[in-house]
């Protein structure tokens, strides 16, 4: 496997996906209902300083960095994640419409490009909050309870980029020839 740790390997990228991804573990794993008495309303304070308050701040040290791809997605997603946690929704088609506007913002992340981790990470937190806005369009428990999976595999993938890339654990799949027989000439 090829261990090399190419784009998205600065250290306020690694801060910044551990913030992302602790952040999705504690909202996703609280919207399934998996562990007995933790709801995603138990991860707001974390969302509103690990994923809020924090990213957001790793998101301009990114930028004054010159990382203009992190940078913008942590200060966008900060932004989120704080008024997500200090906000009160007055209905569930509010919540819905907000997390809508969050699942566009994790397409333009998805698209803007940057290693292959961080286009699965915005690519699976982008269903996430298309389902989860989905469910409360439509009142669904059931649904969001996917949302909630989806959210925790995306933050197992953002735990898993940042992890990678100090421990220098493998972020890409080793590529194989053409066909049978087929040989790679430098």
């Amino acid at each position: 496997m090829d261990n090399e740790v190419s784009a998205g390997t600065g250290s306020t990228t690694v801060v910044g996906r551990l913030a992302l991804g602790i952040t999705l573990l504690a909202f996703g794993l609280g919207t399934t209902g998996v562990i007995h008495g933790v709801a995603a309303s138990d991860a707001v304070s974390l969302a509103h300083y690990v994923g809020g308050v924090a990213l957001f701040l790793v998101g301009l040290l990114a930028l004054r960095g010159g990382d203009s791809v992190s940078g913008t997605g942590f200060a966008a997603l900060g932004a989120l994640w704080f008024t997500w946690a200090v906000g009160t929704h007055s209905s569930a088609h509010a919540a819905g419409l907000f997390l809508l506007l969050f699942a566009l913002v994790a397409l333009t992340l998805t698209l803007a490009g940057g290693d292959g981790l961080g286009q699965v990470m915005h690519g699976l937190l982008f269903l996430a909050m298309l389902v989860l806005a989905v469910a409360a369009f439509a009142d669904s428990s059931s649904l969001a309870k996917v949302g909630g999976w989806v959210a925790a595999v995306s933050g197992a993938v953002a735990w898993y980029a940042a992890t990678a890339a100090v421990a220098h654990w493998p972020t890409v799949l080793p590529r194989r020839a053409a066909g049978r027989g087929v040989t790679a000439t430098g």
